[in-house]
């Protein structure tokens, strides 16, 4: 089971050492990442993302579904090459699999001009010491499941696309 965490930050600064403590708890085990990324909206309304893809092990699949989740979260440009009935049904399959249009509202909410939110997809998370070591940065946490299933589901839909 996959667990897809959203934590809003009204400070940038705020939202890139949270993004620090969770590669700290990656190299601790605490979590084990498929996904992680710093979105920032600037005060232009502007999205920018930091990714670190050297604190993920993900493979094409895990890395296909992450693009995708990323994609309908925040419709990243380059989505937009999936057009017509494949992006329906991969919007479909998204909300069927716990990311549903009420999540993406709230993910949207957490993200006005001058905010940011750190984005982790993790196969594996221990609450409690996660919990304990993010409460220092504070936020809004929103959270969701993907079940196995889902995930490989969506990395073949998406290997059928392309």
């Amino acid at each position: 089971m996959g667990e897809l965490i959203v934590i809003g930050y009204d400070d940038v600064d705020v939202a890139d050492r949270a993004f620090d403590t969770v590669r700290e708890l990656q190299r601790d085990y605490v979590v084990h990442l498929n996904g992680l990324a710093v979105v920032e909206v600037d005060e232009d309304g502007q999205t920018h993302v930091d990714s670190d893809s050297r604190a993920v092990g993900a493979g094409t699949a895990t890395g296909a579904v992450w693009g995708a989740i990323f994609g309908m979260l925040f419709l990243v440009p380059g989505l937009g090459l999936l057009t017509g009935a494949a992006l329906g049904g991969l919007v479909g399959r998204l909300s069927r699999s716990g990311i549903d249009d009420q999540f993406r509202q709230q993910v949207g909410d957490l993200l006005k001009p001058g905010t940011a939110a750190v984005v982790i997809m993790a196969s594996k998370v221990s609450d409690d010491k996660f919990t304990a070591a993010m409460h220092q940065h504070g936020g809004t946490v929103l959270k969701t499941s993907l079940s196995d299933e889902d995930e490989k589901e969506l990395a073949e839909q998406l290997a059928g696309l392309q």
